[in-house]
């Protein structure tokens, strides 16, 4: 194929950027200029691939996670920070306009400049997508709440006067013309009902991951469990106390706790001798190894956790992890326990549960073969080429 510019419109959020970097390191491999525009905060991640980086500075709150927790103030947030990102963007592209957009599920701004200069996009979606009947299940829903008018006037007056050609907000927001959804279809809610002419589940887009170092299993260790919540809700002392006291001189079980930038190892107190304690993980690394993993149930653990085959503890801490929790669940590889509820004896229940019952070592090595069968990085690639036409 012929090279081509490609231009991405990232998040800040590190966990969106994630799932969709290995797609960029191998368009950037086929011979493709590939541009990646995006906040100087996940600059390290995308230069890293070999695209170049276009510094596009965010009003998101992702250095200190402040977060609002009434969804319309979370949704205005995103929208502002389109709006004042649309503008660099123009900045750069109209000078330097790409054969194809990619943009993030929570990049508005991407999705108005390709229609701007009328270009074709593509959505990378690192989480789940909507559905035929989400606006109704949900969106219309969401607009019920208190904000959402002028909410949704506020974006249809953006997007008026910004160059888009979809000026209907729920065909814009949530109904992209071509998705390709970075998640198993395993993942996804209500998966029977997404338009699979327009959405394509490539599965996790996992690559080597020499780069963040490895991690060795004991020779002595009968069997390994990895807990950890991810980056963004690490400052949850009590719950870590409580896996101490759940695994720690756990007969035959080694046990490695991830603890985040939030949390000071002092604060646990005792650490049992089959306990290691550290900030951050390797985690696919582990789970590689691993014989069961305590998460928090974002998508991106999620999906480690079914690439991997391993049986999940999903402790929920926020956003769609709740969802994402009961959706390992029903696919029968995971228990749920919510924090408040995370005693040492429930959490030393379900682990030994879980990892006794037969029936969820099949479920966990099916789901696994169906989404290492999606296609992954290759797939990705081939579907963004094939959208250039």
């Amino acid at each position: 194929m012929p090279r081509h510019h490609i231009a991405m419109v990232g998040s800040p959020i590190v966990s969106h950027v994630l799932p969709g970097i290995e797609v960029i390191r191998e368009l950037v491999a086929r011979g493709h200029r590939v541009t990646y525009a995006a906040d100087p905060v996940v600059a390290d991640l995308i230069t890293a691939t070999g695209a170049e980086f276009v510094p596009v500075t965010t009003t998101l709150p992702v250095a200190d996670n402040n977060w609002p927790t009434d969804p319309i103030a979370a949704m205005t947030l995103f929208l502002d920070d389109a709006v004042q990102t649309l503008t660099q963007l123009h900045a750069h592209y109209d000078e330097d306009p790409a054969d194809l957009y990619l943009y993030d599920i929570g990049s508005y701004a991407g999705r108005a400049l390709a229609e701007s200069q009328g270009r074709p996009l593509v959505q990378l979606s690192p989480t789940f997508v909507a559905w035929k009947g989400y606006q109704e299940q949900v969106g219309d829903q969401l607009m019920k709440l208190p904000g959402a008018d002028a909410y949704r006037e506020k974006f249809a007056s953006w997007l008026a006067g910004n160059g888009a050609t979809t000026l209907d907000v729920d065909a814009f927001s949530g109904m992209p013309a071509r998705t390709v959804a970075l998640i198993t279809k395993a993942m996804q809610p209500n998966a029977d009902q997404v338009d699979t002419d327009v959405v394509t589940f490539v599965g996790p887009c996992l690559g080597d991951r020499s780069d963040q170092g490895g991690w060795t299993r004991p020779a002595d260790a009968e069997n390994v469990l990895l807990v950890s919540l991810g980056s963004a809700y690490t400052h949850q002392v009590e719950f870590y106390r409580q896996c101490l006291a759940a695994f720690g001189d756990l007969a035959g079980w080694h046990v490695v706790l991830q603890i985040g930038k939030q949390t000071d190892a002092a604060e646990l107190g005792d650490v049992p001798a089959n306990v290691e304690v550290h900030n951050w993980v390797p985690q696919l690394a582990i789970l590689e190894q691993a014989d069961a993993f305590v998460t928090h149930a974002g998508m991106g653990g999620s999906s480690e956790g079914l690439y991997t085959g391993v049986p999940m503890i999903a402790v929920p801490q926020g956003a769609e992890q709740f969802g994402n929790a009961d959706q390992l669940v029903a696919l029968g590889v995971a228990r749920r326990i919510d924090t408040a509820d995370a005693t040492a004896d429930a959490l030393r229940t379900a682990l030994l549960e879980l990892t006794g019952d037969p029936e969820v070592r099949r479920r966990s090595a099916e789901l696994r073969a169906e989404l290492l069968a999606e296609g992954g990085t290759r797939r990705a690639a081939d579907l963004v080429e094939n959208a250039l036409g």
